[in-house]
């Protein structure tokens, strides 16, 4: 006898999202952190059904944004059925109690977003107890906003006591648990610092860059391999590392978490052995994605958190992606003779300004051989030094 089984079909959450535009910021910028926003709420399985804005100074201490902007959005959840309100700054724990007490609605911030997808992406044990530290590390001060419907629920007389004794529980468990994760964090810390350095003295090549720039594809490329990729956010979260040879010069390729704008601290600290194999290469291949209106903010973004983990120093080969994705005309009709799309990316800023720079299309191999031939330049001067009387090369 067979068994029907009936297809489950779950619906995707409806979510707005919420920002300000603080003193200094211009509503273009604030608009494309709210679309990148909308990215992650996509990545996470939710689908945007509108954003809101606000002009404020600072965001209001206690409510975010102000008391006529949140009763219009609790006008609009009740009228278009919305399940989730995401806001695009990390919210303190009295806002997110204050938020939720008043739209009776679920309340995202940008990091509990960003760490719910970490969350969904982890596939290795380490990935899980790196991404399970930060999660504790964000929910630990914001423990109180869990009891918040048992009292609207059952009333506050007799549930006050009773409560902040077990939260003062839950707190304890979850301080222990912190420790006992950064335990285990540090002990794989160390048997992955330990098999970098068993590894030998190869040339070790990592590529970074902002998420979703196609670091994966060019993983891919690189090492003829098949590693996960895809047009999501953070779609890579635990370091692959792989032998390659270019030629007959071997060296080992590292792809690495996409960084992201606004990325929460914690996970930071979290994924520092990750971020090790950034800081203990010696090249860096720094992806963007050309193609992508806000390149030269997502630049910016990566060079700071390069700095931010003490690898800004590095040799950095500027590696300008998805020429094929270009919206551009570049050739020009009238000139004689035809210029090239190359050549004209070869005089701008971007090549001016970044030595070395190469301008290809990972995904339709369009100039690869010129990158190719620009990192083993890299890679065989590198080795030429670590190895200065090994001239099988030459």
């Amino acid at each position: 006898m067979i068994e029907h089984q009936e297809n489950i079909v779950i619906e995707p959450e409806k979510a707005i999202l919420v920002g300000v535009i603080k003193s200094g910021d211009s509503r273009e910028k604030v608009e494309e952190y709210l679309n990148e926003l909308a990215f992650l709420v996509d990545t996470a399985g939710g689908v945007v059904i509108d954003q809101f804005l606000q002009q404020l100074d600072v965001p209001n201490p206690q409510t975010y944004v102000g008391k006529g902007k949140l009763e219009e959005i609790y006008q609009y959840i009740k009228a278009e059925q919305i399940n989730l309100v995401v806001f695009d700054d990390e919210l303190g724990p009295s806002q997110l109690r204050n938020i939720e007490k008043e739209l009776e609605c679920k309340i995202l911030d940008r990091t509990n977003l960003i760490l719910d997808i970490f969350a969904k992406r982890a596939r290795t044990a380490h990935a899980k107890v790196q991404v399970e530290l930060a999660q504790y590390q964000y929910l630990l001060p914001r423990l109180t906003r869990m009891w918040t419907h048992l009292e609207r629920q059952r009333g506050g007389i007799g549930m006050r006591g009773p409560g902040e004794t077990e939260i003062e529980t839950d707190r304890r468990i979850i301080r222990d648990k912190i420790s006992l994760l950064k335990k285990k964090l540090e002990q794989i810390d160390k048997q992955m610092s330990t098999q970098r350095k068993n590894r030998g003295k190869m040339v070790r090549v990592a590529l970074v860059g902002y998420t979703n720039v196609g670091k994966s594809t060019m993983m891919n490329l690189l090492s003829k391999s098949d590693i996960f990729a895809e047009n999501k956010l953070f779609a890579t979260l635990d370091t692959t590392v792989r032998k390659v040879v270019i030629e007959n010069l071997p060296f080992l390729l590292s792809d690495t978490v996409g960084f992201i704008r606004k990325l929460p601290h914690g996970l930071v600290e979290s994924f520092k052995s990750t971020l090790d194999e950034v800081r203990e290469s010696d090249i860096l291949i720094h992806v963007v994605d050309i193609s992508h209106p806000e390149f030269e903010q997502q630049i910016e973004t990566v060079n700071e958190t390069l700095a931010e983990i003490g690898a800004g120093d590095k040799d950095i080969i500027m590696v300008f992606n998805k020429i094929d994705q270009m919206k551009e005309v570049f050739e020009d009709a009238d000139a004689e003779p035809p210029v090239s799309k190359l050549d004209i990316l070869k005089s701008t800023w971007m090549a001016k300004e970044n030595q070395p720079a190469v301008f290809l299309s990972a995904h339709t191999k369009e100039n690869y051989e010129e990158f190719r031939k620009i990192l083993y330049d890299h890679i065989s001067s590198v080795h030429a030094v670590r190895y200065p009387y090994n001239d099988f090369l030459y």
